[in-house]
């Protein structure tokens, strides 16, 4: 699974963006078939920094964004609903 991590008018630096491997890259024990995770980075006007997370998975992809004070926080946000996304996803699938 390949994990591409976009920062817009900022530069993030290597300990958000390990972090950010390390987060994300536990989705695959939920959904063994993802193809990439794209991650984009937004530092808002007012402070707030938005995270965009796109999951592509075999005919589908699954995208979530959320806002929080720290980008660490969005992310850790982003990462739970879509563990349990995922994890819809492949009961629907395999459970028909």
């Amino acid at each position: 699974m390949e994990i591409r991590v976009q920062s817009l008018k900022f530069d993030a630096d290597q300990k958000l963006l390990d972090f950010i491997d390390k987060k994300l890259g536990k989705l695959e024990k939920f959904f063994d078939n993802i193809i990439r995770v794209e991650v984009a980075l937004v530092l808002e006007p007012d402070h707030v920094k938005k995270v965009k997370v796109r999951v592509a998975i075999p005919g589908d992809d699954l995208i979530v964004e959320r806002s929080a004070a720290t980008f660490e926080d969005a992310v850790n946000d982003c990462a739970d609903l879509l563990k349990d996304m995922l994890v819809k996803t492949k009961e629907k699938r395999f459970n028909k």
